[in-house]
C-alpha cells in the first residue's frame, strides 16, 4: 500500500546530510514551508546550499535558516525582499558564498534536473557577469549561455491538501516554484494543511502528481 504520510519533523527530514543541497519552494513568504524550513535549525547539519527565490523576509523560513548559520552558500533571484536583514548582515560579513540567478533560468534549471535535460541554452544574462566560466554560443544571431540542471537532495514544498499517495493541491499564488521544485528533489518533502481521502482531490486540480512526492506532513 502506498502511504507517503510521515508524523513529524524528524521523520520528514530524515536523511538531510551535511553538504546536501535544499530547494525551499515559495515566492517571497507566499508557499515557502516556513515550519519545515526552520525544523533543520534543530538538527545538527551544515554547510547546506540553499535554493529559493529570495532570501526570506525578517527572522522566519529561510532567513531563520541562514542566521542559524545552516548555510554555506545561497542560490536565489533576489537575494534583498522585504526586510532583509539576515542575508544583509551576512553578505556584509562575507558569512554566506551568493550565486544570483535570473528568474526563468532557476526555474528551468530545477525543471531541467526533474526531466532529465543535461543542459540548455537562454539568452538570459549571457553578455552579463553571470556569464562568465560557462560555454556561449550564438544561436539565430543572439548570444546564448548554457545552463547546468540544478537538482536537490531535498526539495521542501508548501502544498495545500494532499492524500497519502502524495497528489498535491495548492492554494492559488502559492503553487509558484513548488511543483518544479517537487520534481528537481531526490527526496521531496511536502508541508500540508490537510490530508483528504484516495479520490477526494480533482484530478484537474492536482499541479504535482504523488510519483514527485516522497514524504508529506501535515502542519
Amino acid at each position: 500500500m502506498i502511504d507517503k504520510r510521515v508524523e513529524g519533523f524528524a521523520a520528514a527530514l530524515a536523511g538531510l546530510r551535511d553538504g546536501d543541497t535544499v530547494l525551499c519552494g515559495g515566492f517571497g513568504s507566499i508557499g515557502e514551508a516556513f515550519e519545515l524550513i526552520e525544523a533543520i535549525i534543530g538538527l545538527d547539519v551544515r554547510d547546506l546550499t540553499v535554493v529559493c527565490n529570495n532570501a526570506g523576509s525578517g527572522l522566519v523560513g529561510v532567513a531563520a535558516l541562514l542566521k542559524a548559520g545552516r548555510a554555506r552558500k545561497l542560490i536565489c533571484s533576489y537575494p534583498r525582499s522585504t526586510d532583509p536583514q539576515v542575508i544583509d548582515e551576512l553578505y556584509a560579513r562575507r558569512a554566506l558564498e551568493l550565486e544570483i540567478v535570473p528568474q526563468g533560468t532557476l526555474s528551468e534549471r530545477m525543471r531541467a534536473a526533474g526531466a532529465g535535460i543535461g543542459g540548455f541554452f537562454t539568452r538570459a544574462g549571457a553578455d552579463t557577469d553571470l556569464a562568465q566560466g560557462k560555454e556561449t554560443r550564438t544561436i539565430n544571431g543572439a548570444l546564448h549561455v548554457l545552463e547546468q540542471p540544478l537538482p536537490g537532495d531535498f526539495a521542501l514544498i508548501r502544498a495545500h491538501r494532499a492524500d497519502r499517495w502524495g497528489n498535491l493541491v495548492y492554494r492559488k499564488a502559492a503553487r509558484n516554484f513548488n511543483p518544479v521544485m517537487a520534481m528537481a528533489g531526490k527526496v521531496t518533502v511536502a508541508q500540508v494543511s490537510e490530508i483528504v481521502e484516495l479520490g477526494s482531490l480533482d484530478p484537474e486540480a492536482i499541479a504535482t502528481p504523488g510519483i514527485f512526492v516522497d514524504r508529506v506532513v501535515v502542519v
